[in-house]
Protein backbone atom coordinates (compact mmCIF):
# COMPACT_ATOMS: atom_id res chain seq x y z
CA UNK A 1 0.00 0.00 0.00
CA UNK A 2 1.48 3.18 -1.04
CA UNK A 3 0.15 7.10 0.52
CA UNK A 4 1.03 10.21 -1.18
CA UNK A 5 1.65 13.14 0.82
CA UNK A 6 2.03 15.86 -1.55
CA UNK A 7 4.26 19.02 -1.20
CA UNK A 8 2.25 21.48 -1.50
CA UNK A 9 -0.51 19.92 0.88
CA UNK A 10 2.08 20.24 4.06
CA UNK A 11 2.16 22.78 6.45
CA UNK A 12 3.47 25.89 5.77
CA UNK A 13 5.10 28.52 8.21
CA UNK A 14 6.89 31.90 7.29
CA UNK A 15 8.14 33.79 10.15
CA UNK A 16 9.95 35.65 7.83
CA UNK A 17 13.42 34.69 9.05
CA UNK A 18 12.19 31.09 8.08
CA UNK A 19 10.18 29.75 5.81
CA UNK A 20 9.17 26.06 6.38
CA UNK A 21 6.94 22.55 4.32
CA UNK A 22 6.02 20.41 7.90
CA UNK A 23 5.48 17.35 6.39
CA UNK A 24 4.29 15.94 9.60
CA UNK A 25 2.14 18.09 12.25
CA UNK A 26 5.23 20.29 14.37
CA UNK A 27 4.67 23.42 16.23
CA UNK A 28 2.10 25.41 15.57
CA UNK A 29 0.75 23.43 12.50
CA UNK A 30 -1.47 20.55 13.37
CA UNK A 31 -2.95 17.82 11.52
CA UNK A 32 -4.86 15.31 12.96
CA UNK A 33 -4.17 12.61 9.67
CA UNK A 34 -0.66 13.66 9.95
CA UNK A 35 1.30 12.57 13.12
CA UNK A 36 4.13 10.84 11.90
CA UNK A 37 4.93 7.44 10.25
CA UNK A 38 6.05 4.31 12.46
CA UNK A 39 9.33 5.92 14.25
CA UNK A 40 9.29 9.27 12.00
CA UNK A 41 8.16 12.09 13.10
CA UNK A 42 8.92 15.32 11.78
CA UNK A 43 10.26 16.05 8.11
CA UNK A 44 10.48 19.90 7.97
CA UNK A 45 12.06 21.59 4.57
CA UNK A 46 13.31 24.51 6.11
CA UNK A 47 14.64 27.44 4.44
CA UNK A 48 16.77 30.20 6.77
CA UNK A 49 17.35 33.61 5.76
CA UNK A 50 21.35 34.69 5.51
CA UNK A 51 22.53 35.87 9.03
CA UNK A 52 19.54 34.42 11.11
CA UNK A 53 19.08 30.74 12.50
CA UNK A 54 17.38 29.03 15.30
CA UNK A 55 18.44 30.34 18.72
CA UNK A 56 19.64 28.08 21.35
CA UNK A 57 17.04 25.36 22.71
CA UNK A 58 16.48 22.11 24.23
CA UNK A 59 15.70 18.75 23.27
CA UNK A 60 15.75 15.34 25.09
CA UNK A 61 15.13 11.63 23.79
CA UNK A 62 14.88 12.59 19.83
CA UNK A 63 17.31 11.42 17.15
CA UNK A 64 17.71 14.70 15.08
CA UNK A 65 19.13 14.45 11.50
CA UNK A 66 19.79 17.52 9.42
CA UNK A 67 21.06 17.09 5.37
CA UNK A 68 21.69 20.31 4.38
CA UNK A 69 20.92 20.77 0.80
CA UNK A 70 21.77 24.49 -0.15
CA UNK A 71 24.50 26.60 1.99
CA UNK A 72 26.00 25.92 5.37
CA UNK A 73 24.94 25.59 8.90
CA UNK A 74 26.47 26.77 11.91
CA UNK A 75 26.20 24.41 14.94
CA UNK A 76 26.26 24.40 18.21
CA UNK A 77 26.17 22.47 21.13
CA UNK A 78 25.68 22.14 25.02
CA UNK A 79 28.26 19.07 24.74
CA UNK A 80 30.99 21.52 23.45
CA UNK A 81 30.20 20.44 19.37
CA UNK A 82 30.94 23.38 17.19
CA UNK A 83 30.34 22.84 13.62
CA UNK A 84 29.79 23.85 10.37
CA UNK A 85 27.96 21.42 7.63
CA UNK A 86 27.94 22.18 4.31
CA UNK A 87 25.52 21.39 1.39
CA UNK A 88 25.65 17.59 0.92
CA UNK A 89 26.34 16.78 4.91
CA UNK A 90 24.40 14.57 6.94
CA UNK A 91 24.28 15.58 10.75
CA UNK A 92 22.63 13.39 13.32
CA UNK A 93 22.47 14.49 16.69
CA UNK A 94 21.08 12.46 19.63
CA UNK A 95 19.54 14.32 21.99
CA UNK A 96 19.80 11.39 25.29
CA UNK A 97 18.67 12.59 28.41
CA UNK A 98 18.90 16.64 27.38
CA UNK A 99 20.72 18.77 24.89
CA UNK A 100 20.93 22.52 24.42
CA UNK A 101 22.22 23.71 20.58
CA UNK A 102 21.60 26.06 18.34
CA UNK A 103 21.57 26.22 14.43
CA UNK A 104 22.79 29.17 12.44
CA UNK A 105 23.32 30.50 8.71
CA UNK A 106 26.44 31.90 9.06
CA UNK A 107 26.41 33.60 5.68
CA UNK A 108 25.56 37.23 4.85
CA UNK A 109 24.32 36.44 1.24
CA UNK A 110 23.56 32.87 0.81
CA UNK A 111 19.91 31.10 2.08
CA UNK A 112 20.07 28.41 3.66
CA UNK A 113 18.07 25.26 3.19
CA UNK A 114 18.14 22.10 4.63
CA UNK A 115 15.91 18.79 6.09
CA UNK A 116 15.11 18.71 9.35
CA UNK A 117 14.39 15.02 10.62
CA UNK A 118 12.77 13.41 14.23
CA UNK A 119 13.04 10.19 14.61
CA UNK A 120 11.74 8.82 17.74
CA UNK A 121 14.69 6.10 19.73
CA UNK A 122 14.66 2.88 21.14
CA UNK A 123 15.74 3.42 24.23
CA UNK A 124 15.13 7.16 26.52
CA UNK A 125 18.25 8.92 28.61
CA UNK A 126 21.54 8.45 28.21
CA UNK A 127 24.88 10.78 27.42
CA UNK A 128 23.78 13.02 24.10
CA UNK A 129 25.93 12.34 20.72
CA UNK A 130 26.93 13.91 17.88
CA UNK A 131 28.21 13.12 14.08
CA UNK A 132 28.38 14.23 10.86
CA UNK A 133 29.47 13.19 7.57
CA UNK A 134 29.29 13.55 4.02
CA UNK A 135 28.69 10.23 1.45
CA UNK A 136 29.14 12.25 -1.28
CA UNK A 137 27.22 11.45 -4.83
CA UNK A 138 27.75 8.27 -5.34
CA UNK A 139 24.67 6.79 -7.73
CA UNK A 140 22.15 4.75 -6.05
CA UNK A 141 21.70 3.76 -2.74
CA UNK A 142 24.00 5.21 -0.19
CA UNK A 143 23.45 3.79 3.64
CA UNK A 144 23.54 7.14 5.89
CA UNK A 145 22.10 6.30 8.89
CA UNK A 146 22.03 2.76 10.79
CA UNK A 147 21.93 1.13 14.48
CA UNK A 148 24.80 -0.32 13.93
CA UNK A 149 27.45 2.31 11.79
CA UNK A 150 27.60 -0.27 8.78
CA UNK A 151 29.28 1.14 5.97
CA UNK A 152 31.13 3.79 8.08
CA UNK A 153 27.07 5.45 8.17
CA UNK A 154 26.34 7.32 11.28
CA UNK A 155 24.78 5.44 13.94
CA UNK A 156 21.31 5.82 15.34
CA UNK A 157 19.13 4.73 18.30
CA UNK A 158 16.54 3.13 16.42
CA UNK A 159 15.86 0.12 14.61
CA UNK A 160 16.02 1.80 10.88
CA UNK A 161 17.62 3.00 8.22
CA UNK A 162 17.94 6.07 6.18
CA UNK A 163 19.48 5.84 2.59
CA UNK A 164 20.32 8.48 0.14
CA UNK A 165 19.09 8.08 -3.54
CA UNK A 166 20.39 9.35 -7.03
CA UNK A 167 19.75 8.30 -10.41
CA UNK A 168 19.81 9.58 -13.15
CA UNK A 169 16.99 9.73 -16.03
CA UNK A 170 15.62 6.08 -16.99
CA UNK A 171 17.88 4.52 -14.18
CA UNK A 172 16.10 2.26 -11.99
CA UNK A 173 17.26 1.18 -8.87
CA UNK A 174 15.19 -1.85 -5.68
CA UNK A 175 15.44 -2.18 -2.39
CA UNK A 176 14.11 -5.08 -0.53
CA UNK A 177 12.52 -4.81 2.80
CA UNK A 178 11.96 -6.94 5.53
CA UNK A 179 8.72 -8.63 5.91
CA UNK A 180 6.58 -6.44 8.25
CA UNK A 181 8.80 -3.43 8.05
CA UNK A 182 7.58 -0.01 6.59
CA UNK A 183 9.40 2.53 4.09
CA UNK A 184 9.39 6.58 3.80
CA UNK A 185 10.58 7.91 0.23
CA UNK A 186 11.37 12.16 0.23
CA UNK A 187 12.08 12.73 -2.99
CA UNK A 188 14.15 16.19 -3.16
CA UNK A 189 15.12 16.96 -6.76
CA UNK A 190 13.61 15.40 -9.82
CA UNK A 191 10.37 13.32 -10.94
CA UNK A 192 10.84 9.62 -9.57
CA UNK A 193 8.17 6.51 -9.64
CA UNK A 194 8.23 4.08 -6.82
CA UNK A 195 6.68 0.97 -7.40
CA UNK A 196 4.87 2.62 -9.91
CA UNK A 197 3.37 6.01 -8.70
CA UNK A 198 5.10 9.18 -9.45
CA UNK A 199 6.36 11.65 -6.87
CA UNK A 200 7.28 15.24 -7.10
CA UNK A 201 9.86 17.28 -5.51
CA UNK A 202 8.87 17.65 -1.87
CA UNK A 203 5.60 14.75 -2.36
CA UNK A 204 6.66 11.99 0.15
CA UNK A 205 5.50 8.33 0.19
CA UNK A 206 4.40 5.87 2.91
CA UNK A 207 4.89 2.19 2.02
CA UNK A 208 3.68 -0.25 3.88
CA UNK A 209 3.42 -4.17 2.97
CA UNK A 210 5.95 -3.80 0.05
CA UNK A 211 8.65 -6.12 0.67
CA UNK A 212 10.58 -4.53 -2.74
CA UNK A 213 10.40 -1.34 -3.26
CA UNK A 214 11.52 -0.23 -7.23
CA UNK A 215 12.74 3.10 -7.87
CA UNK A 216 12.64 4.21 -11.50
CA UNK A 217 14.08 7.99 -12.61
CA UNK A 218 11.64 9.88 -15.07
CA UNK A 219 13.95 12.79 -14.46
CA UNK A 220 17.42 12.75 -12.63
CA UNK A 221 16.41 12.41 -8.76
CA UNK A 222 17.64 12.91 -5.64
CA UNK A 223 15.70 11.13 -2.72
CA UNK A 224 15.91 10.19 1.00
CA UNK A 225 14.65 6.20 1.57
CA UNK A 226 13.44 5.76 5.51
CA UNK A 227 13.73 1.89 6.22
CA UNK A 228 11.34 1.82 9.43
CA UNK A 229 10.21 -0.87 11.92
Amino acid sequence: MISIRKADERGRVNFGWLQSRHTFSFGSYYHPAQLGFSRLRVINDDRVAPGTGFDTHGHKDMEIISYVLQGKIAHRDSSGNEEILSAGEFQLMSAGSGILHSEFNPSSTEPLTFLQIWIEPNASGGAPGYQQNNFGRVPGLTLVVSPDGTEGSLVIKQDMRLYQLLLVTGESHELRLNPGRKAWVQLIDGELEVNGTRLQPGDGAALSDEDLLTFTAIQPIRALVFDLP
